[in-house]
């Protein structure tokens, strides 16, 4: 309601603030826009760059090895027009071990990723939890106790690690899942199968060989049955964290706002780290006890794409499997013929990487 007894041009000053709050506004929802913009921008130039980096090393993984194959043989056997012995080595021994290690490195980043969320710790990876460390003392037992059943090494490892998570939930378990409870049940559980891992290297010293080897982690001798062993979990886990990257969001927001936006927290918690374990034990099943994938390439991704899980997933997704098709190569290649497990590569890779993170963490 206007004062008829104020004093005549009193209303100009009013107007002039008026303007100044409509230009500052106008200026914040520019920048705001300028922000987002560019933030998108940052975002499809990673997913291009991460494309074409796991292009690249798909490439010099068909390439390089005990025998090289040059670019001009690799077109020839795309268009069907190459030696025998060339399709041999790719179709059966290279095409089947790239694809096995992409798929791993994309589960294990997943899962990093999906457990980070989670229980809201940046160190976390699916070790924390005690799967690998389950799916290792199953693998390790078979090998050593009926080494006639080789071929079942895989199962028993992913049923290893469900059973690991089995005992992890049921410790962790206070009407419902504590990620405090869930962190030092995974802890104390992977302690009594490592204990496992140590007697049966103990008891068994001569069987130990080829046990050393798998549990050191890596893809030699990776065949089809691999591929067809880890793609349906796969494509399970990557389909359920892509469908549930809402939750992630308001879980990462915090439990008040979650429960505000009607989030079950039991329910969702128990159906985050289950997919995270069906991905991390499929993986652990053909390819033994890789670490840091799943803390190292959450990390990455979280630098340039944000914390957004809509973009972090499929981002830690692909960059994942480039980088452990790209460490495969390299941990096969290096001291061609001989072969090194791609396990101890990324030990040499990561180890500086969390002790970074741990540093930074402590400065904050």
């Amino acid at each position: 309601m206007t004062n008829r007894n104020a004093p005549a041009g009193t209303s100009t000053p009013i107007k002039a603030q008026e303007r100044a709050i409509n230009g500052q506004t106008a200026v914040t929802s520019k920048q705001t826009q300028k922000y987002h913009d560019s933030r998108q921008r940052k975002r499809r130039l990673t997913y291009l760059i991460a494309g074409l980096f796991l292009v690249f090393v798909v490439i010099t993984g068909f390439m390089y090895g005990a025998v090289p194959i040059t670019w001009q043989e690799l077109l020839a056997v795309m268009q069907g027009q190459g030696t025998a012995d060339t399709e041999r080595i790719l179709y059966y021994l290279r095409l089947p071990r790239v694809i096995a290690a992409a798929l791993v490195g994309m589960n294990l980043a997943l899962a990093g990723c999906i457990l980070q969320g989670v229980l809201h710790n940046p160190l976390a990876d699916p070790g924390i939890i005690g799967v690998t460390a389950g799916a290792g003392v199953a693998a390790m037992a078979v090998m050593i106790l009926a080494p006639a059943l080789t071929a079942w090494v895989p199962l028993a490892a992913f049923v290893g690690a469900l059973v690991a998570l089995a005992v992890v939930f049921i410790l962790a378990w206070d009407r419902g899942i504590n990620p405090l409870r869930l962190i030092l049940a995974g802890v104390a559980v992977a302690a009594f199968f490592g204990g496992g891992t140590t007697a049966l290297s103990v008891m068994f010293p001569d069987r130990i060989q080829g046990v050393v080897n798998w549990l050191a982690g890596g893809f030699a001798g990776a065949r089809w049955t691999y591929v067809w062993i880890v793609l349906p979990y796969s494509i399970i886990g990557l389909v359920g964290a892509l469908w549930n990257y809402r939750k992630l969001n308001a879980l990462q927001m915090g439990e008040e706002v979650a429960l505000s936006l009607g989030i079950n927290l039991k329910k969702t918690r128990i159906i985050l780290v289950l997919l995270a374990a069906i991905l991390a034990a499929a993986s652990v099943s053909v390819a033994g006890l890789l670490g840091f994938v799943g803390l190292i390439v959450p990390h990455l991704m979280r630098l340039v794409v944000g914390s957004d899980f809509e973009y972090l997933l499929p981002a830690s997704a692909v960059f994942g499997a480039g980088l452990l098709v790209g460490a495969d190569t390299f941990a096969r290649t290096i001291f061609s013929p001989a072969e090194i497990p791609v396990g101890i590569f990324l030990s040499f890779l990561g180890a500086p990487f969390f002790l970074y993170l741990l540093k930074r963490r402590s400065r904050a």
